[in-house]
């Protein structure tokens, strides 16, 4: 154990480095949060398919329950139960378009992971940066628990718990629980919880804020008490029901999977659930008496309880769906949380777009008309009102928009465009059109993953690390 401590003072004291401008009390953020005592009962796994480069390599590292899949490269990194897939990486040859020219790789891109205490967290690939197009590298970062970073390169960053940084280059960034931040890039910011910020450049800029008074009921999080909740509760109550599935290395299907779908073998799906064709269900989804469409897809962390999704639907990581019905192509955004309840219900219309981190969280019915832009926190007809717009009457916007806690400034056309389109993309990849032939995503790619166990030195200096493992094609 003296090993995996000193790596553990290691990362933190790199990250109290690189956030220093902003007196940031890490160690009492840090307390309790990782269970060092705890790691030696964990195994790691890793994923293999034909369809990723394959290329590990795990040095001086405690995985945890890592999945990787695509090419990675590891150092000095407590992981504990990552994610990171990498299946978007760009192989040799590939041309990225950047304006008006191509970039092309000389080399497949690679992952580096370099003294990074990442927790509970997903790294999924999707690089943007122009000058490192081969290099998808994230250091001395520390992420609590159900953070999401995705599509990010991040440097020197402190991730608060249920917070997501989407498509933003970070450095030096402080992001408070619950926010959600695409900027494209940011640098020595301190983000409050619960700041949702969409940003791009002088385009658009849409900016929500939670009140910190109803932020508290959902998450809390401070030096020395650690995190709190109704989200963290709701998490940690699914804990039972997903520990049966590292209990034992091979599992029967727990229902019949179509043509065309997937069903990880680490996601939990129970009750009366079923799914149709091109259907994705990732890594650690929970899907609970629940009727999922053709083409919908619920993706790493998310939980889907006792609703239906009508079909082509995206439920992005971390969000929670309860007792609802969500018509075609409705977006739930990463880490929203949506309940009704059983006389409560909720129902979302066509081609409806649910902000990231949003919350409805209901006290009457409500039935929201299709194509709806929806934001904030929720619990009637009235809140509803106040945190919604019509897609089209939003495309209207040509300047400035304020709405309660809600400000946006821009050209709205454009700001909805960009969503439809980010939409568009996600169904394509995870294959929501493929026709038997054409079209396949990672719903048919993931059909047929070997997965392999790692386990760490159960006693003596090195106790919880992991041994250094290369695997190559």
């Amino acid at each position: 154990m003296k090993h995996l401590e000193q790596l553990l003072d290691r990362i933190i004291s790199h990250a109290k480095i690189n956030l220093r401008e902003f007196s940031f009390d890490i160690d009492g953020h840090m307390k309790g949060l990782l269970p060092l005592d705890q790691l030696t009962k964990f195994y790691a796994y890793y994923g293999i398919t034909s369809h990723h480069p394959i290329f590990f390599s795990f040095i001086n590292s405690s995985l945890s329950g890592s999945y990787l899949l695509g090419k990675c490269r590891v150092a000095n990194s407590i992981l504990y139960k990552c994610d990171i897939r990498g299946d978007e990486l760009k192989q040799k040859g590939e041309a990225l378009n950047f304006k008006d020219f191509d970039l092309v790789l000389d080399d497949d891109e690679m992952i580096s992971i370099r003294n990074s205490l990442l927790l509970k967290t997903l790294v999924h690939n999707f690089s943007h940066d122009p000058e490192k197009i081969d290099l998808f590298l994230i250091k001395n970062t520390i992420a609590c628990p159900y953070a999401n970073i995705h599509g990010s390169p991040l440097d020197g960053c402190f991730l608060g718990p249920f917070s997501t940084i989407d498509l933003t280059t970070g450095h030096d960034v402080i992001v408070g629980a619950f926010s959600y931040i695409q900027t494209g890039s940011l640098a020595h910011t301190n983000v409050e919880p619960g700041h949702i910020w969409i940003k791009n450049g002088g385009v658009f800029d849409f900016q929500y804020r939670y009140s910190q008074d109803a932020l508290k009921n959902y998450i809390g999080f401070a030096p020395g008490k650690g995190v709190a909740g109704r989200f963290m509760d709701f998490a940690e109550d699914l804990k039972t029901d997903f520990q049966r599935l590292y209990d034992v290395v091979h599992m029967e299907k727990p229902t019949i999977v179509p043509s065309g779908a997937s069903l990880n073998r680490y996601a939990v799906f129970q009750g009366e659930s079923h799914i149709e064709e091109n259907v994705l269900v990732a890594q650690r989804a929970f899907i609970e008496s629940s009727w999922l469409g053709k083409g919908a897809n619920a993706q790493e962390n998310c939980h889907i309880s006792h609703s239906h999704l009508d079909g082509y639907n995206v439920t992005a990581h971390g969000a929670t769906i309860i007792h609802a019905h969500l018509k075609p192509r409705v977006f739930v955004g990463f880490n929203s949380f949506l309940q009704g309840k059983e006389n409560v219900p909720l129902t979302i219309g066509e081609g409806c777009i649910i902000m990231p981190h949003t919350i409805i969280h209901l006290n009457a019915p409500l039935d929201i008309p299709p194509g709806c832009l929806v934001w904030g926190h929720i619990r009637n007809k009235t809140d509803f009102e106040n945190h919604s717009m019509a897609l089209d009457d939003f495309s209207k916007i040509k300047d400035e928009c304020k709405m309660g806690n809600m400000h946006f400034k821009g050209d709205g056309s454009a700001f909805v465009q960009a969503f439809t389109r980010r939409i568009e993309h996600i169904l394509e990849a995870n294959g929501a059109y493929f026709d038997g032939e054409r079209n396949s995503g990672h719903a048919q790619k993931g059909q047929n993953i070997s997965f392999n166990l790692i386990q760490p030195y159960p006693k003596g200096p090195r106790e919880g690390l992991y041994p250094s493992i290369e695997i190559n094609p």
